[in-house]
């Protein structure tokens, strides 16, 4: 290779990282109360879901390895932030009511599935969040019935993260 094109593969690298890291992570530069939706927007990026809730909008942001963490801008009426929450934790699944909650119930929790499967013969659908339970990933699924009333929530161990082949033993 030469001087040339390792110089021009260089800066392209750099440039790269420098425009990544004009998008913030989970918001943390960001201030309840001051920051507004367009800065929300600036430095978060394109949200993948805008939700209407109440007086606010929620604006989704999935973040991480197969999106396992994702952060919640709550924009006022004012279109100022009121505070930026991170939903997909195991602390919520409690939150699911089996038999009453709804698809909207869980995606305003949750944000946007990772995975949507659709099972005919069970009349089911199955929503899949890939979620972090420090350090241990995990797989959450959600299966709601042709009503779209949730019937069933699996918090599971993801065996396809773990590419050493060893199953559950000592990942718990």
């Amino acid at each position: 290779m030469s001087a040339r094109s390792w110089i021009r593969n260089w800066a392209v690298a750099a440039l790269v990282v420098l425009l990544a890291g004009c998008v913030s992570y989970s918001g943390g530069n960001l201030v309840a109360g001051r920051s507004t939706e367009a800065q929300v927007e600036a430095s978060m990026g394109r949200p993948a879901m805008v939700a209407h809730v109440g007086n606010e909008t929620w604006l989704f942001y999935p973040r991480g390895e197969f999106a396992r963490q994702t952060f919640v801008a709550r924009i006022g009426s004012d279109g100022v932030l009121h505070g930026i929450e991170q939903r997909l934790d195991v602390a919520n699944i409690s939150k699911i009511q089996i038999g009453k909650s709804n698809m909207e119930d869980v995606r305003l929790l949750f944000g946007p599935p990772h995975q949507i499967t659709h099972f005919a013969l069970s009349k089911r659908t199955v929503w899949e969040y890939k979620i972090l339970d420090n350090p241990t990933k995990r797989l959450l699924e959600i299966q709601f019935s042709d009503d779209g009333i949730v019937r069933e929530v699996l918090l599971l161990y993801d065996h396809e993260y773990d590419k050493s082949g060893g199953g559950m033993a000592g990942k718990d």
